[in-house]
């Protein structure tokens, strides 16, 4: 059964004047300045100039007519589902329907014994994966961590196989090349039983950082890209310009290069496979002009990824951005306020597929067991405001309040006991809604404590396979699975 998702689109950036003119821009930009491509792409190139697209191959750059690019947009799907193997985490994405995941390929975890940092490893993507499963308002898994302790030449399979081995949401990662994407998509055939049945409910999907800002298409990925879009698996066009590094330091001028990108991106998928699902996948930042450095908790990402959705609803593809990042070390005051504020912008914007909401630090270089469980928190937060507040008869409560009457209590009343429990938010336990008394007494533990003692009985629980043991066995017998 999907989740149909809370809606957004409450918080709109842009007017709708300012989505045409940018739009409008990203279009002059591809047909005046175009896009740079490396080496490598002559056979994407070729199709492309068969196709009407005009190469410049002196200067390696192709440019896009209006007409073709909105022509090719025309043929994307309007809606995309990701599909969970569960049954009950399923994503429709469409209109302002609101998912939060995780993301990001961290190299750095906070131990969950210690609380130091260190090298992330492959069992840290796979009990990551099993806590992610049991954090309900996450709603998806997208590869939080790069294991450092494994061969690049296991990498991709291993990856794919940890996460859907510990939990039954969608998952989504990159892949390191064709032939890793093309073993992902073996493996997960035989999880699936059959490559029909993976295509017909993909419960993969694949990032592909096709572009590199500003205006570059990047071989490796684009290859990816058009191999996962001809095996109708979803893709997501992974484009992170930074403001004020390699992209203008407007907020205007990153939007309209970074649409300029994914129209591009959208156009190749579509020529290379019409019709293939995929999903925008704008993710506009920030640079820190003091050091170079990325600021993706600054409060203008959190604007920004709400304006993309913007973007992409005007010319009606999902859309795949960014919240929950932020600069802070370690879980505390200012990872607090950074991934709100960016989360609650991107929920309330109406992003559809919103990554790196949950567990991200260090300006995405490190995760944390109990950043997770902390994040759930958030993200449940923010979607308990796409809610609204619900007006109707029984909710006004008009014979509630003629029933306890003044200067009466509604503690005991029947009203109070259907509805407390719906009406509000809840919770994971992290929280401390106690006393002062009551706090001490459990030991005047702090919210990275308690978190990281959820964390900790999650993961010491009971180990739960979403792959059966005979399928297991097929797979650990083709490729060299190291967990």
């Amino acid at each position: 059964m999907p989740l149909k998702g809370l809606s957004g689109g409450l918080y709109k950036p842009l007017s709708p004047d300012d989505i045409e003119t940018i739009h409008k821009a990203s279009l002059n930009i591809l047909e005046k300045t175009g896009m740079k491509y490396e080496t490598g792409l002559a056979t994407t190139i070729d199709m492309l100039q068969s196709r009407g697209v005009t190469v410049d191959s002196k200067q390696h750059r192709i440019f896009f007519k209006p007409d073709l690019v909105m022509s090719q947009t025309d043929q994307a799907p309007e809606q995309v589902t990701l599909y969970s193997r569960d049954g009950h985490n399923d994503l429709d994405l469409t209109q302002h329907r609101v998912y939060l995941g995780t993301g990001g390929a961290a190299v750095k975890i906070l131990d969950l014994e210690s609380g130091e940092a260190r090298s992330t490893t492959l069992n840290d993507l796979y009990q990551l994966a099993r806590l992610v499963d049991a954090l309900d308002n996450i709603n998806f898994f997208l590869r939080p961590c790069i294991p450092t302790d494994i061969p690049v030449s296991a990498y991709d399979t291993n990856v794919f196989f940890s996460c859907l081995k510990a939990t039954g949401k969608h998952v989504m990662a990159g892949v390191n090349d064709e032939e890793g994407l093309r073993q992902v998509l073996d493996l997960s055939s035989i999880v699936a039983g059959g490559k029909s049945r993976l295509t017909e409910k993909p419960f993969i999907s694949v990032i592909t950082s096709f572009a590199i800002s500003p205006l570059k298409l990047c071989t490796q990925s684009t290859l990816i890209m058009q191999e996962a879009v001809r095996n109708r698996i979803p893709v997501a066009l992974s484009a992170a310009p930074m403001a004020g590094s390699t992209s203008p330091v407007t907020m205007a001028g990153t939007l309209a290069q970074l649409h300029a990108e994914q129209l591009a991106g959208i156009t190749i998928c579509q020529l290379t496979h019409p019709g293939s699902p995929v999903l925008y996948g704008g993710i506009p930042g920030r640079a820190n002009l003091r050091s170079l450095g990325y600021l993706g908790g600054a409060v203008e990402c959190g604007m920004m990824n709400a304006a993309i959705h913007q973007l992409a609803n005007f010319i009606k593809v999902p859309n795949y951005n960014s919240s929950g990042l932020t600069e802070s070390k370690i879980p505390d005051a200012q990872a607090g306020w950074e991934k709100a504020l960016t989360t609650v912008l991107a929920a309330m914007g109406g992003s559809n597929f919103v990554h790196h909401a949950a567990g991200m630090l260090e300006s995405m270089l490190a995760v944390a067991y109990e950043q997770f469980v902390i994040d759930d928190e958030i993200i449940g937060m923010c979607c308990k405001i796409l809610e609204g507040i619900q007006v109707d008869d029984e909710h006004l409560a008009l014979e509630a309040i003629n029933q306890v009457g003044p200067g009466g209590s509604f503690i005991t009343s029947p009203h109070t006991m259907t509805h407390m429990r719906q009406e509000y938010f809840n919770g994971n336990g992290v929280a401390d809604q106690d006393s002062r008394e009551k706090w001490i007494e459990k030991g005047s533990q702090d919210t990275r404590t308690r978190a990281r003692e959820i964390a900790k009985k999650i993961i010491a629980g009971e180990e739960k396979s979403y792959i059966p043991a005979d399928v297991e066995k097929t797979i650990r017998e083709k490729y060299n699975i190291l967990l």
